[in-house]
């Protein structure tokens, strides 16, 4: 049986990980971009979007690698909210999204799977974080699942004592509003620990285990 990991989850230094305002034109609200500079010159990120090159990252390669599920909250799917008003909408990353695993959503709000290019299914889950957890560990068997965010979804798998590593990027960016990580929660208390801690240019990189 595999683990339950986060990884290559990036967070400013004031504590958000993600910005205010999600739209079309923002999908990691305002300012959310600048969490991610870390990671967009990475070999691992150029792959996801078609390109060659980038720079050798072991935590962005470690981010990647070794899933064999996903679990995502309704707002990393989307901007939408509510009801679906119909099936058009299939996620930010076109016909072919970078999971290539079994992808399951946590909604409030029943839609059939979704078939994609590259062997992503997008599974719709109503019963919450524990049967979405049940079913993302039968389909990666051996592998790990990655809790993929957005804050709302770690913060809920992390409450449960869910999560067994947690990959944080540290961003030089102060966004001063957001979506906070970690606020009210008492992470020694929850058991995690701090036991890796690198330094780079782009991001001060921090695995919390437990």
């Amino acid at each position: 049986m595999g683990r339950v990991r986060v990884a290559g989850f990036a967070v400013s230094i004031d504590g958000f990980g993600a910005g205010p305002n999600q739209s079309l034109e923002h999908p990691l609200g305002r300012g959310g971009r600048e969490l991610h500079k870390w990671f967009y010159p990475t070999r691992t990120f150029r792959a996801m979007i078609g390109k060659e090159g980038g720079t050798d990252d072991r935590f962005a390669r470690a981010s990647a690698e070794g899933f064999g599920a996903f679990i995502l909250g309704r707002n990393m799917f989307g901007p939408i909210r509510g009801e679906w008003p119909d099936e058009a909408w299939k996620g930010w990353w076109g016909d072919t999204p970078p999971f290539h695993a079994p992808t399951f959503i946590l909604t409030h709000h029943a839609r059939a799977p979704i078939v994609m290019e590259g062997g992503t299914t997008f599974h719709f889950v109503t019963d919450g974080i524990a049967a979405a957890l049940a079913e993302a560990k039968a389909a990666a068997g051996d592998l790990d699942v990655k809790i993929g965010g957005g804050v709302s979804t770690v913060r809920q798998f992390l409450l449960a004592g869910a999560i067994d590593a947690l990959h944080l990027a540290l961003s030089p960016v102060l966004l001063g509003r957001g979506e906070s990580l970690f606020a009210d929660i008492d992470l020694p208390a929850l058991g995690y620990r701090v036991t890796e801690a690198v330094s780079t240019e782009l991001a001060t990189h921090l695995v919390l285990t437990r």
